[in-house]
């Protein structure tokens, strides 16, 4: 019974640990009223994403403030190559309206170099 235990607390840590490692990429869900809101802390040396559908004619006024400066971009991808609509290096905050241009997963991406936890909050707002 002991060894039952041992081997299904092994496969929780297991499944637990690939959820971590998993979350770094947030799936976007829009309310009803078109917003998407995340805060979301961010390791040192990690990144977060958040990805979603988008088409030609979409404009999504988007913001974020980080209580650490962080690497960020809005980027797709054609076949193995990114294209970046917005970058920005070690910013502690950004806003701008992205308009969609090409039927594409779009992600909201911010990696943290520094030494410490980053705190990140983000509001998407789709554009009538």
């Amino acid at each position: 019974m002991r060894r039952v235990q041992i081997i299904l607390s092994g496969v929780l840590l297991a499944a637990a640990q690939q959820a971590l490692a998993d979350s770094h990429i947030v799936e976007i869900a829009w309310s009803r009223d078109g917003t998407f809101s995340h805060d979301t802390s961010v390791e040192p040396g990690k990144f977060v994403e958040l990805c979603g559908k988008l088409a030609p004619g979409d404009a999504i006024r988007w913001q974020f403030a980080a209580s650490a400066p962080v690497d960020f971009n809005i980027h797709y991808h054609v076949g193995k190559e990114a294209e970046f609509p917005a970058k920005q290096a070690q910013a502690r905050a950004g806003q701008d309206i992205l308009r969609v241009a090409v039927r594409e997963d779009y992600c909201w991406m911010w990696s943290n170099k520094s030494s410490g936890r980053a705190r990140i909050d983000v509001q998407l707002q789709r554009q009538s």
